[in-house]
C-alpha cells in the first residue's frame, strides 16, 4: 500500500489527538464528582437528613419535599465550591488548566442525557410587517396579514410571500407604498412598486430574525447553565436553543419570547460626590444592618483569596481601579498589627466584617491616584451579584439611595464568563420609568469609521426620536468637554444590559448621531446591531419545546451506555469467530474508530445525545462491515489458490469499489438527514457522518497497516473458522429463475405499503403537533382508566402509551395546540392535573404534581411547525431517492442498474412503512411516525444500497473481466449473488445485531427508530437478493449489461503456493 508514513502519522496524531480531547472529560467529571461529594458533606453537617429530620411511615411526603430542599443546598454549594476554584490551575503537565477551560473542552451530554429544556423559536415577521407600516389600521393592510398568518399553518412559503399574495387578492389594484411610505421612508416612496416594497419587508425581516438571534444569544448565558447552545436557521427562519440542566421552564418561556428592550438612560457620573454621598453610606448601611456578619458569610471565605486577583483587574485601567487587594493591603499598612500567621482567606474575612460592601465591589476609586471619571461606578464577580442584590433589599440601604437609582451591569466578558462585570449607576423616573428615548425611535444603525478611519457606530432615528434625543443631549452637554469630571453619559441598555455608554460632548440636532471609541471593528458591529435591534419589535414565539427532566436523563444514559456495550461486546467475538486471527484486525479498526469519533467529537465541543449514541450503537456495526467486505474477497482470493500475501494484495484491492460505494450512498442520505433535519436528529447524523468516514480510514488504511506489518514477519492472519468455512461455500441457487415469486411477494409488500397511506399512521407529536407529557405514578397504570379520565377534562380524545415501566405513561393530547402562551400551557397541565389526581396519594397539590418527579418530561409542537417537519421528511426522502438514482447511474453508466436500485428501495420503504401502518395497534410498544422514524428511513436507504452495490460491483466485475466465459447473462448474474451471499448476510448480520440491541437496551427514546432499522435491514437484505439484481434482466432485453468495453481476456494462471507460515 502507498503512503504507509503518511497513514501512520495521521492514526498517531488521531489517536493522540482523540486522547488529550477526552482527557478533558474525565479531568472535570472526576474532579466535579470530588466537588458533589465535598458539597453534600458541607451541607450534612449543617442540616439533618431527611430521615432524621422526618421519621416515620406518616412522613413521607414530607421527607421528599425535605429532600429537594437538600438537593438544592447541595446544589448551591457545588456551585460556590466550583466558582472559587474557576481560575485555579486542576492539573498539571500536559494539560496546565483551569477548571473553567477544561469544561469548555470536555464532551457535553445533551438535555435528553442530562435533563434540560429544548425549544424552537419562530420570529413574528407578522410583527416586523405591522411595525414597518407604522401599525397601519388600513382595512385591507390588516385584513392581508390576518389571511397570511392562517394560511401559514399550512404553507411552505415565506410570511412575506403569502402577505403579498393575500393582499393581491385583498386589494387586487392596491398600493403597497401608500401605507408605508409614511413610516418607512428610508427605502420606500410613494412611486414604489408592490413588488420593491415586499423585497424591502423581506430584507428587514431578515435582518430583524438575525438580530433576534443575537438578542437571545445574549439572554440565554442568563440561564445559568454550563454549555447553552443556539443556532439559527435562516432557510427556515427558525431559532433553536438548547438549555442542558435548565431547572426553570416558565422563566425561559417567559425570557425568550419578550421583544428586545432598548433603551436610552442617563447615567450617574463616577466622581468624589458619588462615592461619598451614595457608596461610603452604602457600606455603613449594611455594615450596620448586618451587625458584623455579612450575607455573604455563609459562602466559602477561600473564594475571596482566588477571585481578589481577578477584582483586582477589573477595570480596563487596573491604575485607576479601587480593587480588593488595594484596600485590604491599605487597611493592614495602617494598622501595622497584621498577624503573618494568618492566612488571606482568614484575612479578607475579618475585612468582610469590618467593609462588608466593599468586599465584594470594587469601586472606581484609588487612595493614592483618586476618583476614575466615567460612566462605569465600580466592578463586581458574577458570583457576587446575589450578594449585592440582597444588600439592595435592606431597608437602611433603600433609604440612602436617591429614588432614581438603579444598578445595572455591563455586557460580560466574551473570553471568560466569571471574569468582574462593569457597574452603572442609571437614572429612572420611578413615577414614569419609561425611557425618554427607546429603541423604536431608531431608523438605522450601521457600523461606520470617522476622520481617522477607527471604527464607529452611525444612528439615525425618526423624527420624534430625533426631537427628544436633541431635548436630552442638550441637557446633557458639559460645560468644558475636555474635562473627563464634567461629561455627561448616555448608557445604551438592551435588556437590562448596558453594552456602552457614551458620552456626550454637545447638542446633537437632526437624529443622526455617531458614537466613537476605542471599538474594535466586531465590537462597533456588535453595537450595531443591538441598536438595530430596538428597531424592530419582533419577538420570537416558541412553536416547539421538549422538557427533560433529570431522572429521566439518568436513565437514558444508562440505557445508552447498556446498549452501546453489548454493542461492542457482541461484535468483537463474532469477528472472532467467524473471522479466526483476522477478526483482531477488524476489532482493531473498530476500537480506533470508536476513539477517534468520540476524541473528535470532544475537540468540535460538540453535544452528545441519545440519539447520537443511537449512531455511535450503529456505526459499531457498519464499521466492520468495511473489514467484512474486504475479508470475504480475500476468502474468495484464497479458495482460489492465490497465496496469502497475494490474496490480501488483491482483496484489498478489488474490494476499494464496493466499500467506496456503499460508503457514499450512506453519507449521501446522512447528509441529507442533517440538512432537513431538526434538534435530536442532528445529533445521529452528526455522528453517523462522522463514523462513516473513519470507517473508511480505519477500515482500509488502517487495518492494511495492521495486516502488512503481520505478514512482513513472514506470519499470515487466518481467514477462515470451521463456521465460516462451511457457509455458503458452494451456494448455486436460482435467484434469477425463480425472481417472478419473488416479484409476487414484493408486489404484496409495495401494494400493503401503499395502502397504508389510506390506512392511516400513527404520527408523533412533531408530526401532527400536540402537547405530550411523559408522566411517572407510583403504582402500575391501565392505559383505558387514564385515556377515560382526561377525555373529560380535555373533551377529546388523548392517546396514551406506557413507555419503559408500566408506572410510566406518555400522554398526547392536541388541546388549544393553535394556542401559544404561558396561561395556555398551565392550563393544559392544570386539566391534566386535574385527569390523574385521583391516581395519586390524596393531598398532592398542583406544584408537586408539574415538578420533574412526576412530570419527567413534556414536549410541545404547534401545527406550524409541524407542518414543515412532515414537508422537510417527504422532501429528504425523495431527495435521497433521487440522488441514490443518479449516483448509481453515474457509476456504473448503465440505467438498468438505477432501475434496480428505485425498484429496491421502494420495496424497503414501503414494507417499512406497511409495517408501522397495519401493527401499531397490537405491538407493545408506540410505531410513530417521527423525525427518529424518517432518520431510521433514510439510514436504511443508504445502508439497503450497501448491499445492493456489493452485488452490482460483482456483476459489473464478471462482465468485464470475462471470468465467465461463455455464460449467459442470468447465469453471471446468479454467480454474482451467490458468490457475494456471505458478505451481504454479514454486514447484514452486524448492524442487525446491534440495532436489534439497541431496541432491547437503548429505551424509550430510541425504540421505534430502532425497530423501523431492524425492519429496514431486514428487507434491504431481501430486496439486495431478491430484487434489485433479478429486476436487472428484466430490464435488459438487449443485453446491454454484458457490454463492458474494459472486459479484458482471461488467463490461466498457476496458482503460487503459499510460502507464509504462522
Amino acid at each position: 500500500m502507498q503512503l504507509k508514513g503518511l497513514v501512520r502519522f495521521f492514526a498517531g496524531a488521531l489517536i493522540l489527538i482523540s486522547v488529550y480531547y477526552l482527557s478533558f472529560t474525565f479531568l472535570v467529571r472526576n474532579y466535579e464528582s470530588k466537588v458533589a461529594a465535598q458539597a453534600a458533606s458541607d451541607v450534612s453537617k449543617s442540616f439533618p437528613s431527611a430521615e432524621q429530620k422526618y421519621p416515620g411511615e406518616n412522613n413521607a411526603e414530607l421527607r421528599s419535599v425535605y429532600q429537594d430542599t437538600l438537593s438544592d443546598l447541595v446544589k448551591e454549594r457545588r456551585q460556590r465550591i466550583l466558582d472559587s476554584a474557576s481560575n485555579k490551575e486542576m492539573a498539571g503537565f500536559p494539560w496546565y488548566v483551569t477548571y473553567d477551560k477544561a469544561k469548555e473542552k470536555e464532551l457535553n451530554l445533551g438535555l435528553d442525557l442530562q435533563g434540560g429544556m429544548n425549544v424552537v423559536l419562530d420570529v413574528s415577521v407578522e410583527d416586523v410587517i405591522r411595525s414597518l407600516s407604522g401599525h397601519s389600521q388600513d382595512a385591507a393592510f390588516r385584513k392581508a396579514l390576518d389571511l397570511a398568518v392562517q394560511r401559514k399553518k399550512s404553507s411552505q412559503s415565506d410570511f412575506v410571500t403569502l402577505f403579498g399574495q393575500a393582499y393581491e387578492e385583498v386589494q387586487p389594484n392596491g398600493r403597497l407604498a401608500v401605507i408605508f411610505a409614511n413610516s418607512y421612508q428610508h427605502d420606500i416612496d410613494f412611486n414604489a412598486s408592490n413588488s420593491k416594497v415586499l423585497d424591502v419587508i423581506r430584507r428587514e425581516a431578515n435582518a430583524a430574525i438575525k438580530n433576534t438571534y443575537l438578542v437571545l444569544q445574549k439572554r440565554i448565558d442568563k440561564f445559568g447553565v454550563a454549555s447553552p447552545n443556539i443556532s439559527l436557521d435562516e432557510n427556515k427562519g427558525i431559532i433553536s436553543v438548547e438549555l442542558a440542566g435548565v431547572d426553570n421552564p416558565e422563566r425561559v418561556r417567559k425570557y425568550l419570547q419578550a421583544s428586545a428592550n432598548l433603551e436610552f438612560r442617563e447615567v450617574y457620573r463616577n466622581d468624589e460626590q458619588f462615592i461619598s454621598n451614595i457608596l461610603q453610606p452604602m457600606n455603613e448601611a449594611i455594615k450596620a444592618a448586618v451587625g458584623g456578619t455579612t450575607a455573604k458569610a455563609a459562602a466559602d471565605t477561600t473564594k475571596k483569596a482566588e477571585d481578589s486577583t481577578a477584582v483586582a483587574t477589573a477595570a480596563k485601567d487596573s491604575s485607576t481601579t479601587g480593587s480588593l487587594t488595594a484596600i485590604l493591603n491599605d487597611s493592614t499598612n495602617k494598622s501595622g498589627k497584621a498577624d503573618s500567621l494568618k492566612s488571606d482567606a482568614e484575612r479578607r474575612a475579618e475585612l468582610a466584617k469590618a467593609e462588608p460592601f466593599f468586599s465584594i465591589f470594587a469601586p472606581r476609586y484609588h487612595p493614592q491616584q483618586g476618583v476614575a471619571y466615567g460612566p462605569i461606578i465600580g466592578n463586581i464577580l458574577p458570583s457576587d451579584t446575589a450578594a449585592f442584590s440582597r444588600y439592595l433589599q435592606i431597608p437602611a440601604v433603600k433609604n440612602v439611595l436617591p429614588k432614581d437609582l438603579v444598578f445595572i451591569y455591563g455586557a460580560e466578558d466574551k473570553e471568560n464568563k466569571r471574569a468582574p462585570l462593569n457597574v452603572y449607576a442609571i437614572k429612572v423616573n420611578p413615577i414614569n420609568p419609561a425611557p425618554r428615548v427607546g429603541g423604536e425611535r431608531i431608523v438605522d444603525a450601521k457600523q461606520d469609521y470617522d476622520q481617522s478611519g477607527r471604527p464607529e457606530i452611525s444612528m439615525t432615528m425618526d423624527p420624534t426620536g430625533a426631537k427628544e434625543w436633541k431635548k436630552l443631549t442638550g441637557e446633557l452637554a458639559p460645560t468644558d468637554p475636555n474635562n473627563p469630571a464634567t461629561l455627561n453619559y448616555v448608557a445604551v441598555v438592551l435588556d437590562n444590559i448596558v453594552y456602552s455608554a457614551p458620552s456626550i460632548q454637545g447638542e446633537i440636532a437632526g437624529g443622526r448621531s455617531s458614537i466613537s471609541g476605542s471599538f474594535t471593528l466586531e465590537e462597533a458591529n456588535d453595537l450595531a446591531n443591538i441598536l438595530k435591534s430596538g428597531k424592530m419589535p419582533a419577538p420570537a414565539k416558541i412553536v416547539q419545546e421538549q422538557i427533560v427532566g433529570p431522572t429521566l436523563g439518568q436513565e437514558s444514559i444508562a440505557a445508552g451506555a447498556k446498549s452501546f456495550l453489548i454493542s461492542f461486546i457482541v461484535i468483537f467475538v463474532l469477528m472472532l469467530v467467524y473471522y479466526n486471527t483476522a477478526g483482531w484486525v477488524a476489532n482493531i479498526a473498530l476500537i480506533l474508530n470508536l476513539l477517534f469519533t468520540f476524541g473528535i467529537l470532544a475537540s468540535l465541543g460538540a453535544t452528545l445525545t441519545m440519539p447520537g449514541i443511537a449512531g455511535l450503537v450503529l456505526t459499531i456495526g457498519m464499521a466492520v462491515d468495511t473489514n467484512v467486505i474486504i475479508f470475504e474477497r480475500i476468502k474468495d482470493e484464497l479458495s482460489r489458490g492465490k497465496s496469502y500475501q497475494q490474496a490480501v494484495e488483491d482483496g484489498y484491492k478489488r474490494s476499494y469499489a464496493p466499500v467506496l460505494d456503499g460508503h457514499i450512498t450512506s453519507l449521501l442520505t446522512a447528509i441529507i438527514l442533517f440538512y432537513f433535519g431538526l434538534g435530536p436528529v442532528l445529533g445521529f447524523a452528526t455522528t453517523q457522518i462522522l463514523g462513516l468516514l473513519l470507517s473508511l480510514f480505519c477500515g482500509i488504511m488502517v487495518s492494511r497497516i495492521v495486516t502488512d506489518w503481520w505478514t512482513n514477519k513472514k506470519r499470515h492472519f487466518e481467514y477462515f473458522t470451521p463456521i465460516s468455512r462451511k457457509i455458503f461455500k458452494h451456494a448455486a441457487f436460482d435467484f434469477v429463475g425463480k425472481r417472478k415469486y419473488a416479484y409476487i411477494i414484493s408486489f404484496v409488500m409495495i401494494a400493503l405499503g401503499a395502502s397504508s397511506f389510506f390506512h392511516g399512521f400513527r404520527h408523533g407529536v412533531d408530526f401532527d403537533g400536540g402537547r405530550n407529557f411523559t408522566v411517572r405514578f407510583e403504582q402500575p397504570m391501565k392505559t383505558d382508566e387514564v385515556r377515560d379520565e382526561l377525555e373529560k377534562q380535555f373533551g377529546t380524545e388523548p392517546y396514551v402509551k406506557t413507555i419503559g415501566t408500566s408506572n410510566q405513561l406518555s400522554i398526547t393530547t392536541n388541546y388549544k395546540i393553535d394556542e401559544q402562551s404561558e396561561a395556555v400551557d398551565k392550563e393544559v397541565t392544570q386539566k391534566l392535573f386535574e385527569g390523574l389526581k385521583k391516581f395519586y396519594e390524596p393531598g398532592l397539590t398542583y406544584e408537586a404534581f408539574a415538578s420533574p418527579r412526576f412530570i419527567v418530561a413534556s414536549q410541545t409542537v404547534s401545527p406550524t411547525i409541524s407542518d414543515d417537519l412532515r414537508a422537510g421528511a417527504v422532501k429528504a426522502t425523495v431527495l435521497s431517492l433521487v440522488v441514490i438514482f443518479l449516483y448509481i447511474l453515474l457509476r456504473f453508466s448503465k440505467w438498468q442498474y438505477s432501475i434496480g436500485t428505485i425498484f429496491s428501495l421502494l420495496h424497503d420503504v414501503m414494507v417499512t412503512l406497511a409495517v408501522f401502518s397495519y401493527c401499531r395497534d397490537f405491538v407493545p410498544f408506540a410505531l410513530e411516525v417521527d423525525q427518529h422514524f424518517i432518520a431510521a428511513i433514510l439510514t436504511v436507504i443508504g445502508f439497503s444500497m450497501n448491499d445492493t452495490v456489493i452485488v452490482f460491483d460483482r456483476i459489473r466485475e464478471y462482465f468485464r473481466t470475462g471470468v465467465m466465459k461463455g455464460a449467459t447473462r442470468d447465469q453471471v448474474i446468479n454467480k454474482a449473488i451467490n458468490d457475494t451471499l456471505s458478505r451481504t448476510v454479514m454486514t447484514s448480520l452486524t448492524v442487525f445485531l446491534t440495532i436489534l440491541i439497541l431496541f432491547i437496551f437503548g429505551g424509550e427514546v430510541t425504540r421505534g427508530f430502532a425497530f423501523a432499522m431492524l425492519i429496514g435491514v431486514v428487507t434491504g437484505t431481501y430486496s439486495s437478493i431478491f430484487v434489485a439484481a433479478p429486476v436487472l434482466v428484466d430490464f435488459d432485453k438487449k443485453n446491454q449489461l454484458s457490454n463492458e468495453s474494459e472486459a479484458l481476456p482471461v488467463k490461466e494462471t498457476a496458482a503460487a503456493p503459499a510460502t507464509a507460515k504462522k
